[in-house]
């Protein structure tokens, strides 16, 4: 990604936590500036899981982007997860953990999408796969595109 402030390249790992500025602009901004920068960009409106945008029409395709991220649970969240189970019910350590990974790999997804030019995420899809005990990696993936109004 391009800093909006400096226009130096950065990772886009920060991208999701920083919008448009590299951490070190966003750490010299006013708290009003953050506000602004940190609005997320309009191509998360543009995302579906069909492969279709109704009253748009796709002009070009750039493939398959990805965003991964891989967690475990810490040892004090398993405890308490583990209690949670005795009264039953939702087990919020696990459902606030899942849905932040979730979170973070579908911006991931986007902030690939906006690195290859694309303005739409089409057909996203979320898989998961356990790589050892207690380590989930998440996968959320869609094709990039370029999409305009039809007329």
């Amino acid at each position: 990604m391009r800093c909006k402030v400096c226009g130096k390249d950065f990772p886009s790992l920060y991208h999701f936590k920083t919008a448009d500025t590299c951490l070190g602009c966003y750490e010299g901004l006013t708290d009003e500036e953050r506000a602004k920068a940190a609005r997320p960009s309009p191509i998360f409106e543009m995302t579906t899981t069909a492969f279709t945008l109704d009253g748009y029409r796709i002009v070009k395709s750039f493939g398959v982007i990805r965003g991964i991220t891989v967690r475990s649970r810490s040892v004090f969240g398993t405890i308490g997860a583990s209690l949670q189970t005795i009264v039953g019910g939702n087990i919020t350590l696990f459902s606030e953990l899942c849905e932040q990974t979730r979170a973070e790999a579908f911006e991931m997804m986007v902030n690939h999408a906006v690195e290859r030019g694309a303005n739409a995420v089409i057909g996203v899809r979320y898989d998961a796969t356990e790589i050892m005990q207690g380590v989930t990696e998440v996968l959320c993936y869609g094709t990039a595109v370029i999409v305009e109004p039809v007329p």
